[in-house]
């Protein structure tokens, strides 16, 4: 039969978890991990991420967007990646640095089963979920046609188109590259010159101050973002050269490109869509397992002079209503957070009180088991006090536990057969430290439980008591009949270390092991 304190366990457990599924079931839906590895940081990227962040709770299904930055460092966005795919997430979002060495990062988190979404950039493999961004293509031979246009303005001389390049190991360069350079196809009547940057102003300007300074002299410079027309004009200023040259950019930002072409520093850029919310619902779509296009393109707009006002106006009024919406949805989080701690606290409450009668039942079941039990032990105890009592039993624990002097007495009964057995599979086992109960109970052919009741009954003390004072018995024999060294016996009757034997051997007999042998010399 089982004990009661372990029946009232096992009901506490069922009870506890009873309580679990119930909060458990009271959970809302799933809401999903998105992690986005970004691979740098700027005016552009930060529009993306808020947006990224406000469209968390804008669909019908929730997500929680976790937003890595690389800062342009390929090897960490590697990391990131690889981290963000152990972290849980249930899709990731990748924009990445460069094309080609993320391809064993994005196959990694591939097999883990996890999507994956490039939007913006794309790395150069094809085992990818879903591609969200804008036409590059599209941008640059938007912007090769408008200095076009800008060129046919130029009289007196061949106008030249100057394109100042991104990195060119990223799929945004070499795409808009490949748009402009289509666009100057087949215009003899200017001149077109490509020289390779990277994404910064500062390479930019360094670009163009030498074509101001040593030729040919841009009339047109067209770069491949607005960052890298501030370096641009900042190089124009410099060669005292401004409104001689007129600059583009890529991006249309409100407090970049946009704010350039308003103020004059640039006479045109490129509204390069960021739109952070489709990503979101394109993500949504994947995890729902809804339809969904593999390529999904994001219609930027052209930016001149004559347009800007208005699309600034409305770009700033957009950026002001995002980021409202990303305080509300903030404060909808931690409202969201209260209700369902609250929710969960009356819950549980709920299956508290419907559960408490039940655990009063097994309490009052519990407390007449014990009762039970209580004088089961009594009775036992007072069998057991008529047990040591008895002269005969006395002798039996002679058998085992006798004074280093003292002989044994002649073997009497079956439990004094028993008491022989063990007393001589110590004996034979002693000098073992790592003599176990199990061993002893097998020797005798007793089971712990067995063995332990049987030794406790014969001697009144447990096993492990019982092997204890016999291997001190056995080292006060060795100390006073041989001349071993205290180190010595104490490794042979199975102690580990010789200071604990000395430990052991003084509360046994209150003095330590050199001073008997000091008396036995003396």
């Amino acid at each position: 039969m089982m004990k009661p304190f372990m029946k009232t366990r096992t009901y506490i457990s069922m009870f506890l978890l009873a309580v679990t599924m119930l909060v458990a079931c009271s959970e809302g839906k799933k809401t999903y991990k998105i992690g986005v590895s970004q691979c740098s940081e700027g005016q552009w990227r930060d529009k993306v991420n808020r947006e990224m962040l406000a469209a968390q709770h804008l669909y019908e299904t929730d997500v929680k967007v976790v937003i890595a930055n690389a800062h342009d460092d390929t090897q960490l966005q590697i990391r990131q990646i690889d981290s963000l795919s152990e972290s849980g997430i249930d899709l990731l979002v990748v924009a990445p640095s460069e094309a080609v060495p993320l391809k064993e990062a994005i196959r990694r988190t591939r097999q883990k089963g996890i999507p994956v979404i490039f939007f913006d950039r794309k790395a150069e493999t094809d085992d990818y979920t879903a591609f969200i961004g804008g036409d590059n293509v599209e941008a640059g031979q938007t912007m090769g046609d408008y200095a076009v246009s800008l060129a046919r303005q130029m009289t007196g001389r061949r106008p030249v188109v100057l394109e100042v390049t991104a990195a060119m190991n990223t799929s945004p360069a070499r795409e808009r590259h490949h748009g402009f350079a289509k666009a100057m196809e087949g215009h003899s009547e200017l001149q077109y010159i490509c020289v390779e940057g990277d994404w910064s102003s500062d390479k930019a300007c360094e670009i163009v101050a030498e074509k101001l300074a040593n030729g040919p002299f841009p009339d047109i410079v067209f770069c491949h973002n607005d960052g890298m027309a501030t370096g641009a004009y900042k190089a124009v200023v410099e060669a005292d050269c401004e409104g001689k040259v007129k600059i583009i950019g890529i991006d249309g930002l409100p407090q970049e490109g946009l704010e350039y072409v308003r103020l004059g520093h640039q006479v045109g850029t490129y509204v390069y869509p960021t739109h952070g919310e489709e990503i979101v619902s394109l993500a949504i779509r994947i995890l729902n397992h809804q339809p969904f296009e593999r390529e999904n393109t994001l219609q930027g707009m052209m930016v001149t002079p004559d347009n800007v006002d208005l699309i600034a106006r409305n770009s700033r009024e957009l950026i002001k209503q995002n980021d409202h919406m990303i305080t509300i949805h903030d404060k909808l989080e931690s409202f969201y957070g209260i209700y369902n701690t609250q929710h969960k606290v009356l819950v549980g409450s709920f299956a508290c009180i419907a559960l408490l009668l039940v655990a009063l039942l097994i309490a009052w079941y519990a407390y007449l088991q014990t009762r039970k039990t209580i004088r089961q032990r009594q009775a036992m105890n007072e069998e057991q006090t008529l047990f040591y009592t008895d002269a005969g039993n006395r002798q039996l624990r002679q058998i085992l536990v006798a004074q280093p002097d003292e002989e044994q007495p002649p073997l009497r009964k079956q439990d004094v057969l028993f008491a022989e057995q063990l007393n001589q599979a110590i004996r034979e086992n002693m000098s073992n430290p790592n003599l176990k109960m199990d061993d002893l109970g097998e020797t005798v052919g007793l089971g712990r439980v067995q063995l332990y009741r049987k030794v406790k009954a014969l001697t009144g003390q447990t096993p492990v008591e019982l092997l204890r004072e016999m291997r001190l018995q056995r080292a006060y024999v060795l100390l006073t009949s041989t001349t071993k060294t205290v180190s010595e016996i104490a490794f042979e009757v199975g102690f580990n270390t010789p200071g604990y034997f000395s430990k052991c051997f003084k509360e046994q007999y209150g003095k330590l092991p050199m001073d008997l042998r000091s008396e036995t010399t003396d």
